[in-house]
């Protein structure tokens, strides 16, 4: 597979993204991690979604690390620093599950506190289910791990159809759409600066089509098996959703149903949010995530 690696000029002088490269060989590619706070510390992995990369948690590292945690922000492969992959289809639902679980045994992690949001989610939900002993608590926010038996949101469906078709695909412009705050222009122009063309897009562009969306979808039975796990899963789930994201809002109440970990929990509903709770409200969900792991056994 012809993967392109984004020149390193393009991430100069970013706002508030001064985190020290890392990079682990995954399948072959070089993929990009943000390291921060003692080596040996409690485990946060921070896991981005589409079509963002881990720019996305610059205001949650600072307060975590400091908190005493080891704190772990990949970019997915296909994102942020890490290399693309030229064609849509050298992605996959199973291949970034597989590339994540990689990346986690390189670094072997364990105890690990999970926080995943978007597609985040899919790829961290799975990988948790699939490597149960690596995993001491799961926090959610605006994510879920579908299995294709759902019915959609329209604005899931209005989303995918436009990165399917859609000639034109600025990522910084995406995701102010789906967030409450005003983003500055330097801002915008750095969740564009993995993008320097359209060729290095191809993982951006095959994200939303790979969400499965009917019952017989190549990754339908792997996530209905995760959800088999999830429903005996005792480590403790939070959900924290925020309240204005026309996809994922509501989508926490079947977690705290069926996931046994998550009977206990004070579950956070974060408001004056959008799909993006990170950019929106990133030392408020910082300081969730800290105050779950201390009440959950650090």
């Amino acid at each position: 597979m012809q993967a392109l690696r984004t020149p390193d000029s393009r991430f100069d002088d970013l706002p508030d993204y001064d985190f020290t490269p890392n990079y682990v060989e995954v399948d072959g590619m070089r993929m990009h991690y943000v390291e921060a706070g003692p080596p040996g510390g409690a485990v946060i992995l921070l896991l981005h979604g589409e079509p963002s990369w881990s720019y996305l948690y610059r205001h949650m590292i600072p307060p975590l690390r400091d908190a005493g945690f080891r704190v772990i922000a990949p970019d997915l492969i296909g994102f942020g620093k890490s290399d693309k992959p030229t064609k849509k289809s050298d992605y996959s639902y199973a291949g970034h599950v597989a590339w994540m679980k990689a990346f986690v045994a390189a670094l072997n992690l364990s105890d690990i506190t999970l926080f995943c949001q978007d597609w985040g989610s899919l790829v961290g939900l799975r990988m948790a289910a699939e490597n149960e002993e690596r995993f001491a608590r799961i926090a959610l926010g605006n994510g879920g791990l579908p299995t294709g038996d759902q019915t959609m949101p329209k604005a899931f469906k209005i989303w995918q159809s436009f990165a399917r078709f859609s000639p034109w695909f600025p990522i910084g412009k995406i995701i102010q759409k789906a967030t409450v705050s005003h983003l500055s222009d330097e801002v915008i122009a750095a969740y564009d600066a993995p993008f320097p063309s359209g060729r290095y897009k191809a993982g951006a562009r095959a994200f939303p089509v790979l969400v499965p969306t009917r019952p017989d979808d190549p990754a339908s039975a792997a996530n209905r098996a995760a959800w088999e796990i999830f429903k005996h899963w005792q480590k403790p789930f939070l959900t924290c959703f925020s309240n204005r994201d026309p996809i994922t809002r509501g989508g926490e109440k079947i977690w705290q149903d069926s996931v046994p970990g998550a009977a206990k929990q004070e579950h956070v509903k974060i408001r004056n949010a959008g799909h993006f709770l990170q950019e929106d409200k990133g030392p408020e969900l910082a300081a969730t995530l800290i105050r779950f792991i201390q009440a959950n056994g650090e």
